[in-house]
């Protein structure tokens, strides 16, 4: 039985040996595969507790975004805001909760921004990307700081076995060209993946507002991955992996000038694993990302430096599984002088230690997990989490869980000039209920949550601070809570899904709905086969939001639609074309700033037979 809570209805779940033959379009759980992200340890998704979502390669390819935010909001509960085209900053909000507040790792090594808080939705490489994985619900008793609302985790493509090759190019609305290659295979005894992309586009004219530039504001963006690995010994090996990337987008901020984004991004990871019986492993994993992002013509520059140590065992003692893990993360941030501000330079770290203990037993499984993290600026920070699975009919599971979590404040909240040293730690508690039904190809589900945050961060009004534009300061308690629908089933050779979910994200000092969020979201697709040739139609909609905190400026709601078709010309290759947003629907994800129209790509993707 699929284990997501709310059963993926919308996502695929292949594990990465299993032939993917489906589209993203629709995003069906058709297997069990093996998931890391919802224990920090490998298990199969129907013994998952958590909620988690699973998006293969294939899949990937298939939805033909160009972001990865364009890609995750095709799965439940899952939304995003953007100011203008792919390249430029971006929101994305789990279960309605704050862009900072959902963990990103790549390959287990995390991912982050010491000045905006949170990943740079907008740079991270989709092209690079093999295998994706989201948990939504708290899991800081896991993963320490930030995962308030959830975590995201990206996998680069594992080498092994004979030689793999395969290759995409399209073209688009907006001259957007995309390219890929990437290869995979053995020598000797190493392992090894390849991969590069470069993508660009012309973009559009992402604000129309009279005091912005009416250019259109391209992008362009390229990434590398290289991966080897190596069998030390029976049941011991290591991994090496290194990415790269590069983004430089166009945005408008004034009348006449030329505004641009330089982001980087370059990480590597050493890890190593052993297993010393059938019952016994150890994971010890070392890795360093390092991002910049720049602003020009008006100089601006962050670079932020993060290093983590991870020492994880885990012990099988019958019905009884434990993991107890040590970890240990360092954050450093630099500011180079601008106009607006002198030269910021901070630097903290965290120590973490985490147990956790699982137990299935008949028709029951349990799981508890418990971590101390000391912040060498705000002690100590306790979490917890603890959850419950009653297979209570062959076709049926209950799952309730609990949680707490937290999130640190970041250098640059608390150090620049617009900072508070007297910050303090966000913090939430979250309540957890879910009901799945699954027969064959068909499933369902209904999850419900509440999470409340407490000591809130946002930019306030003038105070505890240099600047007289405003200050960072705990101002704030939220309510997350909601309830989502989701199934899936096959009918006629026909794959269909659908997922509703209805969300109250509350500011509850205003008692007023978060900005830029919905209080519904609704995803609907089909997917199938006719005369040789594969298609999918996928619909997405969202209720109307605010763009204030006040709830003064309101954003209407849409529905958009896109389509899909596919058909292999020879052996390997496969000739694509998409078009979306369909019905060349006018829509806002931020007020003054522009969204695509209508648009079309054709494409082919090669793979080695």
């Amino acid at each position: 039985m699929a284990a997501s809570l709310s059963l993926l209805a919308c996502v695929p779940a292949l594990s990465q040996s299993q032939p993917a033959a489906q589209p993203a379009t629709v995003l069906v759980a058709m297997a069990d595969p093996v998931v890391v992200t919802a224990a920090r340890r490998a298990q199969p998704l129907s013994q998952v507790l958590a909620d988690v979502s699973v998006v293969d390669r294939t899949a990937i390819e298939r939805s033909g975004a160009t972001s990865l935010a364009d890609l995750l909001v095709q799965l439940p509960g899952i939304e995003m805001s953007r100011n203008g085209g792919p390249g430029n900053t971006t929101s994305v909000f789990i279960r309605g909760g704050e862009s900072r507040h959902v963990a990103v790792y790549i390959d287990g090594l995390r991912v982050e921004s010491q000045s905006t808080g949170g990943a740079a939705w907008e740079m991270l490489p989709i092209e690079e990307v093999d295998r994706i994985e989201v948990l939504r619900g708290p899991a800081a008793a896991l993963y320490g700081s930030d995962a308030i609302n959830g975590v995201v985790q990206l996998f680069t493509r594992r080498g092994g076995g004979p030689l793999q090759a395969g290759a995409s190019l399209s073209y688009g609305s907006h001259a957007t060209v995309q390219a890929r290659a990437s290869a995979s295979g053995t020598a000797g005894p190493v392992d090894y993946a390849l991969s590069a992309s470069h993508g660009r586009s012309d973009g559009f004219n992402a604000r129309t507002t009279a005091t912005a530039n009416p250019d259109d504001d391209g992008w362009r963006r390229s990434g590398a991955t290289a991966r080897i690995g190596t069998q030390l010994a029976p049941g011991h090996r290591v991994d090496l992996s290194w990415l790269g990337a590069n983004l430089r987008s166009q945005y408008d901020s004034s009348p006449a000038a030329d505004d641009t984004n330089h982001h980087t991004l370059r990480g590597v990871n050493l890890q190593w694993e052993g297993a010393w019986s059938a019952s016994s492993n150890t994971r010890l994993q070392l890795g360093q990302s390092a991002s910049t992002y720049e602003a020009r013509p008006f100089f601006y520059r962050t670079e932020t430096t993060l290093r983590t140590v991870l020492l994880q065992h885990g012990l099988q003692l019958g019905a009884h599984h434990l993991d107890l893990a040590l970890e240990r993360r360092e954050d450093k941030l630099r500011n180079p002088a601008t106009t607006y501000a002198a030269t910021l330079r901070g630097a903290r770290h965290q120590d973490g230690i985490s147990l956790g203990w699982r137990m299935d037993i008949g028709n029951h499984g349990l799981q508890a997990n418990v971590r101390h993290d000391r912040d060498s600026e705000f002690g100590s920070q306790p979490t917890g989490s603890l959850a419950w699975g009653w297979q209570l009919l062959p076709a049926w599971r209950l799952v309730a869980s609990a949680g707490t979590a937290f999130r640190a404040p970041t250098l640059y909240q608390r150090f620049s000039e617009y900072g508070n040293p007297a910050l303090e730690a966000e913090r939430s508690s979250n309540l957890e209920l879910a009901l799945r039904w699954s027969a064959g190809d068909s499933t369902a589900s209904a999850t419900a949550w509440r999470n409340r945050v407490r000591n809130l961060i946002d930019f306030d009004v003038p105070g505890p601070c240099a600047s007289t534009d405003g200050c960072y300061d705990n101002v704030g308690r939220a309510r997350y809570e909601g309830i989502t629908f989701a199934g899936s089933t096959r009918w006629a050779g026909v794959a269909l899904q659908a997922s509703a979910t209805y969300q109250e994200p509350r500011n509850l000092d205003l008692d007023r709905q978060l900005r830029r969020r919905a209080r519904v979201l609704a995803t609907l697709g089909a997917d199938g086969q006719w005369g040789g040739w594969g298609w999918g139609v996928a619909v997405r909609g969202s209720g109307g939001r605010f763009d204030d905190a006040a709830n003064n400026q309101r954003l209407g709601g849409y529905v958009l639609v896109d389509l899909r078709l596919e058909r292999a010309l020879l052996p390997g290759l496969t000739l694509e074309a998409r078009i979306d947003n369909a019905t060349d629907k006018a829509y806002t994800l931020a007020r003054t700033y522009a969204t695509d129209g209508r648009t079309a790509q054709l494409g082919l993707r090669w793979a080695l037979q």
